[in-house]
């Protein structure tokens, strides 16, 4: 590629980002520094009815959570700015009059109540009414108007619109990084809505106009804007500008495979669709996802590396990345995946970082983590992180390592306490207080030489040791339990459950 490759992202603020929109400027962040290109953050503001406090500033924390840093956007300015559409319209409306005198593009006054008219005459007879070659001479704009009628409307302040002039009996040919060639027949096609007479332009006008002064190189955008690709192709080429490369990203699909995934369908089943926190809305982030196994899972969500293996670096992601490996079908959201994903992420962090993050859990539970030092917790951690899938499993997995436990499995105790066990674990408690070593190794090799000398089962012992220690049949290997809480607290947990078990 002669050309430095420039991409962009260009969401809407009218809510938060969907993680399709997430995947979306991933794959854009991935093109660009694959080739060692610029990622640009553009808002494309315009429509100030569907704006949203607050919406700007979540699509930006949004993008640094996970780690796809914008090389130019709104607060970090390039060459090519404002990167709000609302701080450039100033433009827009020179380059609408430019297509108008090139005979690509007319003024049409046509009132909403006049054109609602004619979509209900052509109702009424089984018709679809579009406003294009077969009847725009028929309808009230500088077409069918003179040029002095035309000249006296504007002069007066009349609503007006600019509409592009879809030339008729053409055939295109659009072309697209992911789906190849595509032929449309013009006619078919309606003259879009460019300009307001508000002084503010429509998407498709903006867009190309901003894309071209940005020099935007690639546009990668979801397939929803598939049907928009012949009208923006026909500005370029009216504008007499150079055309990016196209590239349309397939659907991130429901959990069923069928429709496209939406709020609805993570509120149904149970997992989040937004990277972060919105209102109600639970994020990504908040539900205890780390940023680098998001980006893992959306990766792979319509991209196929081409090899057998799932787990991606963000370097190793871009390395890897190939615009001609996107699929052209949608890819199934796998909500069971993605927490897969998560738990391999877990399991690959240092002990050292996940025991700074389980600190906070403690500190929220009242635990006196200052009673513990971060060695404690870290060994904590390297015991029972195999078995999480997030750090917020750590409590649950290992609340024993901090508080004895105050109750007991019903089910376990059932079944484990028999009629002897005080006595047994009573002399138990005799071997312990006799131990000065209590090294997991060395109580394990003591209390199962003492077993074996006693003539008893293990499941005499075992089992309703684990269920004294722990209060449940849960946890590692009994013995590293032990050794962590040590002596005083292993031999008090044995006492106090011998009395409430009684």
């Amino acid at each position: 590629m002669s050309q430095r490759v420039r991409v962009r992202f260009a969401p809407s603020p009218t809510g938060p980002l969907h993680i399709g929109g997430v995947r979306t400027a991933l794959f854009n962040y991935l093109f660009a520094k694959k080739h060692g290109g610029d990622f640009i953050l553009r808002i494309e503001d315009t429509d100030q009815n569907r704006y949203v406090e607050g919406a700007e500033q979540y699509i930006i924390d949004a993008l640094n959570w996970c780690g796809l840093a914008f090389d130019e956007g709104p607060g970090l300015q390039g060459d090519h700015g404002p990167y709000r559409q609302s701080e450039r319209k100033h433009l827009y409306k020179e380059y609408a009059e430019t297509l108008i005198a090139k005979g690509k593009a007319y003024y049409a006054f046509d009132t909403s109540e006049s054109l609602d008219a004619h979509r209900k005459g052509h109702e009424a007879e089984g018709k679809t009414f579009i406003y294009n070659w077969h009847n725009r001479l028929k309808l009230d704009n500088s077409l069918s108007l003179s040029p002095e009628e035309v000249k006296n409307r504007l002069e007066s302040g009349e609503d007006y619109v600019v509409r592009f002039l879809t030339p008729p009996d053409e055939k295109l040919h659009l072309k697209d990084l992911i789906r190849g060639t595509i032929e449309i027949d013009t006619n078919i096609l309606d003259d879009k809505v460019l300009f307001k007479s508000d002084g503010m332009p429509t998407y498709h006008l903006a867009n190309i106009v901003d894309d071209h002064l940005m020099e935007i190189t690639h546009v990668i955008r979801g397939e929803e804007w598939l049907p928009s690709l012949a009208l923006h192709q026909q500005l370029y080429d009216a504008f007499g500008w150079k055309t990016p490369e196209f590239a349309h990203l397939p659907l991130i699909m429901k959990p069923v495979g069928k429709g496209k995934l939406s709020k609805r369908d993570g509120e149904k089943l149970g997992f989040p669709v937004f990277p972060l926190s919105w209102k109600e809305s639970e994020g990504y982030k908040e539900a205890g996802y780390f940023p680098e196994a998001v980006v893992n899972f959306l990766a792979l969500l319509g991209w196929n590396p081409g090899t057998e293996q799932e787990i991606f670096s963000l370097q190793e992601l871009i390395d890897t990345f190939s615009i001609e490996r996107v699929n052209k079908s949608g890819a199934r959201f796998d909500p069971d995946k993605t927490k897969w994903y998560n738990q391999q992420y877990l399991q690959n962090k240092d002990d050292k970082e996940l025991a700074a993050l389980y600190a906070e859990i403690l500190k929220s539970k009242s635990v006196a983590v200052d009673d513990k030092p971060m060695d404690y917790i870290e060994k904590v951690v390297g015991l029972i992180k195999e078995r999480a899938v997030f750090v917020s499993d750590f409590w649950d997995l290992s609340d024993y390592f901090f508080e004895a436990p105050t109750s007991y499995n019903e089910k376990a105790a059932k079944k484990q306490w028999k009629a002897d066990t005080p006595d047994i674990l009573n002399r138990l408690v005799s071997v312990l207080e006799s131990i000065e070593d209590f090294s997991s190794a060395h109580v394990e090799t003591t209390v199962k030489a003492w077993i074996g000398e006693e003539e008893l089962s293990f499941g005499k012992v075992m089992p309703p040791l684990r269920l004294v220690i722990v209060g449940d049949m849960k946890g590692p290997h009994l013995f590293d339990i032990m050794a962590m809480i040590g002596k005083t607290d292993s031999i008090a947990r044995i006492q106090k459950a011998i009395t409430a078990l009684a």
